[in-house]
């Protein structure tokens, strides 16, 4: 039975707390379980245990609200077969704590005790759901979500899609059917708002944790260069190369944060260019490729996707060559080493944060 297993893996995650007493009582108007906690110094609180087989993230907020909450003498406690990262960080923002089959767990008795525990294969895995944000296709879609340009705006999936399409007119935009498939999955997890007349962001640093998590930064074939020119001769000849390459070609990852988060430097010159102007790019910048030392960073997409910015002209760099879209440049940072979380970080902060706040967004 479910609740007698979670029971138990409650019972033996606090059993190793060995200056604490814990009682289980049965079920109550209240929870599933009882279990009352007494500290070493006497203090008492209780565990309002919840047992669910199933609940995904979008239903949460609203089951959650009308359950009993945290407060001076009790912590509610979500136990299920397994818990999503989504899901434990729901739990985590409203003050509940959670553990699963497997004693993965975040419990959290303020002023009594403190366990977290994660990583452990899950007991009983629940059935995979929804899109895989991992995909080109569905970064496509996230993109324009989660853009400066579009902070707060209501979309269909109509308009939604007609944005996934590189200007080129070889380029197809993503199919209206994976739309709708990443759509309904983001508003399982608790993405979208539910109340909105469309489809509309309302936790835009969740949805970009979780694609920055699935994005798969070393599907991009990175390439390593030196050149002799100067910088200022370096920009004018990317410029040159943007322009007969229709914009595929732009600065990215450090090179982008230089530009977009000016406190970023670093030595070497990041861009992105489609396989079919690699070549000229080469020659133009008088390269040659090097094992070590080198001053040039090429990156070739696995989908022109990346070239996708929905920044005015001139937002980032001004004249010359553009520069990735905000939130392409924070998660190809974070996957980056060398000081690219610190760099991501401040393009957070400095960009994303203040879009999305601006726009009544969290």
């Amino acid at each position: 039975m479910l609740q007698r297993a979670l029971a138990s893996q409650l019972g033996s995650l606090l059993a190793e707390v060995q200056w604490a007493r814990h009682s289980r009582a049965g079920a109550t108007p209240d929870a599933d379980i009882l279990i009352e906690l007494t500290g070493s110094r006497g203090r008492r609180m209780c565990l309002l245990v919840h047992v669910k087989p199933d609940m995904r993230p979008s239903m949460f907020a609203a089951w959650s609200k009308s359950t009993p909450g945290p407060n001076q003498t009790s912590v509610p406690v979500l136990a299920m077969p397994s818990v999503s990262p989504r899901l434990a960080e729901l739990c985590r923002r409203e003050g509940w704590s959670w553990l699963d089959l497997a004693g993965n767990c975040r419990l959290d008795v303020p002023g009594l005790l403190h366990i977290e525990r994660s990583g452990r294969s899950p007991v009983r895995r629940q059935p995979r759901r929804g899109s895989n944000l991992g995909t080109a296709a569905a970064a496509r879609v996230i993109r324009v979500l989660l853009s400066t340009a579009h902070a707060g705006r209501t979309w269909t999936q109509r308009s939604l899609q007609a944005h996934t399409c590189w200007h080129l007119p070889d380029q197809k935009p993503v199919s209206l059917g994976l739309v709708n498939k990443v759509v309904q999955h983001l508003r399982d997890e608790g993405f979208i708002d539910p109340e909105a007349s469309g489809i509309r962001v309302k936790d835009p640093m969740g949805l970009l944790t979780a694609w920055r998590e699935a994005y798969r930064f070393a599907d991009h074939q990175r390439l390593q260069y030196f050149t002799l020119l100067k910088p200022e001769q370096l920009g004018k000849s990317l410029d040159h190369l943007r322009r007969e390459a229709g914009g595929l070609c732009l600065y990215a990852a450090f090179s982008a944060a230089e530009r977009q988060a000016p406190q970023v430097r670093q030595p070497r010159t990041w861009v992105y260019v489609s396989a079919d102007h690699l070549d000229e790019l080469v020659q133009r910048t008088e390269a040659r490729p090097v094992d070590s030392g080198e001053n040039l960073v090429v990156l070739v997409p696995n989908d022109p996707g990346v070239f996708l910015s929905f920044e005015p002209p001139g937002r980032s760099v001004g004249k010359g060559l553009g520069c990735t879209d905000p939130v392409q440049t924070y998660v190809d940072l974070f996957k980056l080493d060398g000081r690219g979380q610190e760099a991501a970080q401040a393009i957070l902060e400095q960009r994303l944060m203040k879009a999305w706040q601006a726009a009544g967004l969290e």
